[in-house]
């Protein structure tokens, strides 16, 4: 975490949460992968849609339990819906490239497999930032400012008298 510091200021903070949702990206690409092409001869589109349904279960309870453990947790229903939308406009970001391949440029997945892996990782990296970004800002929100309560220790005036806590209860 020593790299942390030569960051600017502003991204300083986010730097753990950013490492967290990389290592479990990573790991969620692989599964991805996996699943992606062992399922590519069900059609690719297909394919693409339960690997990311997959993967999107297990990124929901990564991140919530390692990534933003420390955010508060607003009803579990909304957020758990937020979350499932987010992915699933994610899910159309990765399955456009797909798409597009399939039935745009009428590519098949057998000799074409390796168009179809290179379109699904750029998709991918796009669906990524707007996952990171939206998970941050609409998801796992911080708590509002305002609801922060800080409790302060105030050192007596000078002179003034030191109260004493009532013990007769």
């Amino acid at each position: 975490m020593r790299l942390v510091r030569f960051l600017p200021q502003r991204l300083q903070h986010m730097a753990p949460e950013a490492i967290a949702f990389t290592t479990i990206g990573l790991a969620n690409l692989f599964l991805y992968f996996a699943i992606f092409n062992g399922l590519i001869f069900i059609g690719a589109v297909k394919a693409t849609i339960i690997a990311t349904l997959v993967t999107t279960y297990l990124a929901y309870l990564a991140n919530r339990h390692w990534t933003y453990k420390n955010r508060p947790r607003r009803a579990m229903r909304r957020e758990y819906t937020l979350f499932f939308a987010v992915n699933m406009v994610g899910l159309l970001i990765q399955s456009a490239g797909t798409g597009l391949l399939k039935y745009g440029f009428g590519l098949s997945e057998r000799p074409h497999r390796l168009a179809f892996n290179v379109a699904t990782v750029v998709c991918i990296c796009i669906a990524t930032l707007f996952r990171f970004w939206t998970y941050r800002t609409f998801v796992f929100k911080d708590a509002p400012a305002d609801t922060v309560i800080e409790t302060a220790i105030v050192a007596p005036a000078e002179g003034a008298p030191v109260p004493v806590p009532d013990r007769t209860h």
